[in-house]
């Protein structure tokens, strides 16, 4: 009697086969999950993109509503802009016009707050450049004035010295104003910078650190792309600010123009 056995198994083609075959099956999962990660980092780049272009508007958009009319300027290549910023205003009754004094009566603030800073009549009667270079008389005083808490009619006066200002304002209308502000780029951040007194021309001597006065409102920029143009205001209408800028992700290619429009209220 004679046994006979059967065995049976793969080929080394058919192995190949199959290896090339879970090979292919593989790289589908392996690539949607890479794509679909791919995704999500390009959509929080963007949502980041989005979050901080919003931030750097709104910063700019709020300061600049508080520009004192006719004080904005540009640098030459129109990337850096400055102004003055009011910070609280009130009728006057009888100011220094004809002479210089070393006050002058004015209604008091609203919920009786006090406030300090450089005293601003009809800034219309002077032109920008004017503006940063305060002078006895002038529009702006180069000292700072003190208005006092109270009610009713309170006394306004100035820290040192007398001034005289240059003309009345049509609705007897005083400002009280900080010194200025300015907005540059630098590489690919945004600088807002305070705290550097009156200066001839705009960023002749900027600070360099924040306790000086340097803070970031802004970034990653794209280089070069911050730019600003303005309208000047007049007895007519109100003055506009326009300003645009490119945010570029480090991460990847992901880009946000923005564009925006500030009006700047005409308040003689």
């Amino acid at each position: 009697m004679s046994r006979s056995s059967t065995q049976q198994g793969f080929t080394l083609t058919e192995l190949i086969i199959v290896i090339v075959l879970l090979g292919i099956i593989s790289i589908i999962p392996i690539s949607f999950i890479r794509y679909s990660a791919q995704g999500a980092l390009d959509t929080a780049n963007r949502q980041r993109l989005a979050m901080a272009a919003g931030v750097v508007s709104e910063q700019i958009s709020r300061d600049m509503r508080l520009a004192l009319p006719g004080s904005v300027r540009l640098n030459a290549s129109g990337r850096c802009l400055e102004f003055i910023p009011i910070m609280t205003s009130t009728v006057y009754r009888n100011a220094p016009v004809m002479s210089a004094r070393p006050g002058f009566p004015v209604l008091a603030l609203p919920g009786g707050d006090s406030s300090a800073g450089h005293a601003v009549i009809y800034p219309y009667a002077a032109t920008t450049n004017e503006l940063y270079n305060p002078t006895t008389p002038g529009v702006l005083s180069p000292m700072t004035v003190a208005l006092p808490a109270g009610s009713g009619t309170v006394n306004l006066t100035f820290d040192t010295g007398s001034h005289q200002f240059i003309t009345d304002s049509p609705r007897r209308r005083v400002f009280l104003v900080n010194t200025p502000v300015t907005f540059c780029q630098e590489g690919r951040f945004i600088y807002r910078y305070r705290n550097y007194g009156f200066q001839p021309t705009v960023g002749a001597a900027l600070p360099d650190t924040i306790g000086d006065g340097r803070e970031v409102i802004g970034a990653p920029l794209e280089p070069g792309s911050l730019l600003f143009s303005v309208v000047p205001p007049s007895l007519q209408r109100n003055g506009l600010v326009t300003f645009e800028f490119a945010l570029q992700s480090a991460q990847s290619a992901e880009r946000i123009y923005v564009a925006q429009e500030v009006q700047l209220r005409n308040v003689p």
